[in-house]
């Protein structure tokens, strides 16, 4: 069973999701408490090579309301935990083939774990977003025609 945190709901209108991956998140303490109360924002984030590593950035973890002067950063850049042949398998779709890496769902796992899924993704251009709207508008119009008629 997996409990949904926060989800990118933008992430399919804006780019052609290829692979998915599942990454860990280093967290601090109030993070994860924040996380526990449901709040987060993954919406406008992204994640980017920094190193030898990849950080979710822009990220939104509201702070602890009870944590006071030991609360975090709401917006700061997370490390993702990923092993090491994903980690260089991502950051060469990154650097070669000009890939973007998109979070898609922030939920907790079935050990209790925060964890993140991660898309690979190509960005769409105006026509293919033009494209993929007309496309949802006339699958729910065939839905509403078969619902009537049959």
């Amino acid at each position: 069973m997996v409990n949904l945190i926060a989800e990118n709901r933008r992430a399919r209108f804006d780019y052609f999701l290829e692979e998915t991956f599942e990454a860990g998140l280093a967290l601090t303490g109030t993070e994860v408490k924040s996380l526990r109360n449901g709040r987060a924002n993954i919406a406008e984030s992204y994640a980017a090579v920094e190193g030898q590593d990849i950080y979710l950035i822009n990220a939104d973890i509201p702070p602890y309301a009870q944590a006071n002067r030991f609360n975090h950063e709401p917006r700061r850049h997370r490390k993702l935990l990923l092993h090491r042949k994903q980690l260089d398998s991502l950051i060469g779709s990154v650097q070669r083939e000009g890939r973007t890496l998109i979070p898609t769902k922030l939920y907790w796992n079935d050990k209790g774990l925060a964890k993140l899924e991660l898309a690979l993704a190509k960005g769409k251009k105006l026509h293919d977003k033009r494209e993929t709207a007309a496309e949802r508008d006339w699958q729910r119009d065939k839905a509403r025609l078969l619902r009537d008629k049959g």
